[in-house]
């Protein structure tokens, strides 16, 4: 695979994206480009390897023996060029970066506390604090560019190492002075998209739910909704806890509790340059963050 040398990193990229999403189609929704311009892309990435990355079907796009083969040096190139990118930018004052990536619902006093825990604990190492869905934050960690993601439905990478962190504890909080729950949820429902695991529980819970007036894709977007226009929501009792004690919303208690995993994914390789006191200071802030009841991973 000497025609890897000199490789443009874009045509990398694309070929991570692609095996990230499984398909040319979502690739190039991903990256914001033309699906033929993806096809270009890996054409040419194939032309300059002398072989076949992928086999192309109806289900999609599986990699060919040639094509797995190429997958870690791919993913090793991107991490090279992103890692250096990162590096280069380090204000003098610091002696490393971190890059982590996390859903809105997790930054909210779980990983906004850890920054906090960073500044007093390594306050040599500067941090760059992004928002993502998981598709994106696996990406990331793939290719590089995010060091540590934390997430609730993690893929499983074998470059990557899955930690859970603790159960999520999510309850049904209203507006309303009614507390009890009936067998659809009270006008004003804000469905808040926490995930496949949270929808296959809500259909348990709900069978005959068809729908929301409103839906959120994070669940501070629903909150707010709820606070301003009134309404309810299934909402982490961590998030709201601030609500509760001030009386402008009330967790209805008979209705069913729903429960989401939170993991932390980073490299599994011995050679990660992510100091260890980083890992440790989300494990502990995650296990005084969580509700009670949660199960938190040993730290």
């Amino acid at each position: 695979m000497d025609g890897a040398d000199g490789m443009d990193t874009e045509l990398a990229r694309t070929f991570m994206m692609v095996v990230s999403a499984g398909n040319f189609i979502s690739a190039a929704e991903r990256l914001h480009v033309t699906q033929s311009t993806v096809s270009a892309r890996i054409r040419l990435l194939e032309e300059q390897l002398g072989c076949s990355l992928f086999i192309r079907n109806k289900a999609g796009t599986t990699l060919t023996a040639s094509g797995k083969q190429f997958q870690k040096h791919a993913a090793t190139l991107v991490r090279t060029v992103e890692r250096a990118r990162q590096d280069v930018g380090i204000p003098r004052r610091f002696r490393a970066s971190l890059t982590v990536g996390a859903r809105v619902g997790l930054w909210d006093r779980l990983l906004v506390d850890w920054l906090a825990w960073m500044a007093d604990r390594l306050p040599d190492t500067s941090v760059r604090a992004e928002i993502g869905f998981e598709d994106d934050l696996m990406f990331g960690l793939v290719e590089g560019r995010i060091d540590i993601a934390v997430m609730y439905a993690p893929q499983s990478r074998p470059s990557l190492k899955v930690e859970r962190l603790f159960d999520e504890q999510l309850v049904y909080a209203t507006t309303s002075r009614e507390l009890k729950l009936g067998p659809l949820p009270e006008d004003g429902y804000v469905f808040v998209d926490w995930g496949p695991d949270f929808y296959t529980q809500h259909s348990i819970i709900f069978p005959e739910f068809t729908g929301a007036r409103v839906t959120a894709s994070v669940g501070w977007l629903g909150l707010q909704h709820i606070l301003h226009s009134g309404g309810a929501g299934y909402f982490p009792m961590r998030s709201i806890r601030p609500y509760i004690e001030s009386g402008q919303i009330r967790v209805v208690p008979d209705a069913p509790q729903l429960h989401l995993p939170a993991y932390m994914v980073y490299p599994a390789a011995i050679e990660s340059d992510i100091p260890e006191p980083a890992l440790d200071g989300i494990r502990r802030i995650a296990v005084s963050m969580a509700s009670p009841g949660a199960i938190a991973a040993s730290a």
